[in-house]
């Protein structure tokens, strides 16, 4: 059977993340460097070498720039980069980002509006960018699960959390963002909605389990699942959803949670309404 050849022009999932991070970080460093020009070279080190800011964001830069470890794989489209490194870049970012937002407010208090306006554009609004740039990295390392929800293949995406159930060995992997939860017994595992779910929910796409149960998918009767709305509660808590293992040989651990989700958007709401009615098929 002829194998499509790889190209440049059909990158895997994930390199789009990676060129962005690393386009971030050299814009980052273009422009430190660019202030450090503008001083002697011996004055610029022994700032650099006095502040423990500059030797954060040198790792910072440093991680942002050449990315260890980082690899676009096609199977987990949204973690290109291992997990130690995400939540580096993370908290990295999340110091940079509130120290620039201190740094600003600190001198839009200090010198005013007008002179704040000023020096945004004496700086081509780097003062508004510099902030701007942290968020982007924020965003982007911000927790994920490894795919999308992909019903006919038996993928799901809660929150964080990925779900992938072998039809052939009817086991469920779980995975939290990069780290793998454990693999189940599909039979063994349930969906628990949160108290009230909504009744009127629409019925989530069946897909049957096995080649047998595939033959009589379509005649078999499927019944609606309920799940909770996405309405927030009286104190802004979003509904959640359980996984839940419950396996009559492992003594002592009979009905444990493998994960608790909240259903953030509708798009979680359908993969749990879906999982839960997958299922229910095994």
């Amino acid at each position: 059977m002829a194998r499509t050849k790889e190209t440049r022009a059909n990158a895997a999932p994930g390199a789009g993340t990676i060129f962005t991070l690393r386009a971030i970080g050299l814009v980052l460093a273009a422009r430190w460097l660019f202030s450090m020009s503008e001083m002697n070279l011996t004055t610029a080190l022994t700032a650099m070498a006095s502040s423990p800011w500059a030797c954060i964001n040198l790792v910072f830069l440093f991680l942002l720039i050449f990315l260890p470890g980082a690899r676009a794989v096609a199977e987990r489209p949204f973690h290109p980069l291992p997990q130690w490194l995400r939540q580096a870049l993370r908290l990295f970012a999340f110091l940079g980002f509130l120290f620039a937002l201190w740094s600003v407010g600190a001198f839009v208090a200090s010198a005013g509006w007008r002179r704040a306006m000023q020096a945004v554009a004496a700086t081509n609004g780097w003062l508004v960018a510099a902030p701007v740039l942290y968020a982007m990295v924020l965003w982007i390392c911000r927790p994920l699960p490894l795919w999308r929800t992909n019903v006919a293949a038996r993928r799901f995406a809660i929150g964080r959390y990925a779900v992938s159930l072998d039809p052939l060995t009817r086991t469920v992997v779980v995975w939290a963002e990069r780290r793998k939860v454990g693999q189940y017994d599909a039979r063994e595992l349930s969906v628990r909605w949160a108290s009230g779910s909504d009744t009127r929910a629409r019925p989530a796409p069946v897909v049957a389990f096995g080649a047998a149960s595939e033959a009589g998918a379509s005649a078999a009767p499927m019944s609606s699942v309920a799940a909770p709305s996405l309405a927030r509660s009286a104190f802004g808590v979003r509904p959640k959803v359980e996984l839940l293992w419950d396996s009559p040989a492992a003594a002592g651990h009979n009905r444990q949670t493998v994960f608790r989700a909240p259903l953030t958007t509708e798009g979680d709401r359908v993969a749990a309404r879906a999982l839960d009615t997958t299922l229910r098929q095994v």
